[in-house]
């Protein structure tokens, strides 16, 4: 798997040793209920996560550039829906630690993961979701271009139909903002 730049972070695979730095952001109350999953409560279940989901085929660590320390998640998904063009499309999911909200770096590793996505993984389409209370989850994908599709409600373990809304950009999309 590469490994990918941004101007203020690197994305590149986990490890197991990045278990305590995953542990430290996932443990928090404010980032899992948004995505989907529950706060993590131990070392031992963030290296789990790592071993398992965090393991598929281009899911990354972000990591700040500066401390070197694995501040969030980002990566590719099999979309939600069953809409996938044969393996030519793909879903983005993320989640970033509280302490580094607000400074514009999801954007900016969703850009880096648009343009991979697009021009080495030869996607077609690539889709995201936010639940509807997560706004800033929707300040991101807006500011990256998406186009809203619809809204359905989706069942975790939180939340019974809980309202989650559907975004998409196309290869022709993309390739018309510039890139």
């Amino acid at each position: 798997m590469p490994v990918l730049e941004t101007q203020r972070t690197i994305l590149r695979p986990f490890t197991e040793a990045d278990a305590e730095g995953v542990y430290a952001y996932c443990r928090d109350p404010r980032v899992g209920p948004i995505a989907g999953w529950k706060p993590h409560e131990s070392v031992e279940e963030s290296r789990e996560i790592i071993r398992t989901v965090f393991s598929a085929p281009d899911v990354f660590a972000v990591v700040d550039r500066e401390t070197g320390r694995v501040i969030g998640s980002a990566g590719f998904v099999t979309p939600h829906r069953g809409e996938a063009h044969e393996g030519r499309s793909l879903e983005i999911g993320y989640a970033l630690s509280p302490a580094y909200w607000g400074r514009g770096l999801m954007p900016e590793v969703v850009t880096e993961l648009l343009r991979y996505g697009f021009r080495e993984l030869n996607l077609d389409e690539i889709w995201v979701t936010h639940y509807e209370e997560n706004q800033q989850s929707r300040r991101v994908i807006e500011k990256s271009g998406f186009l809203y599709a619809f809204t359905e409600n989706l069942s975790d373990e939180f939340y019974p139909d809980r309202p989650t809304c559907f975004y998409f950009i196309t290869r022709e999309m993309w390739e018309k903002r510039g890139h």
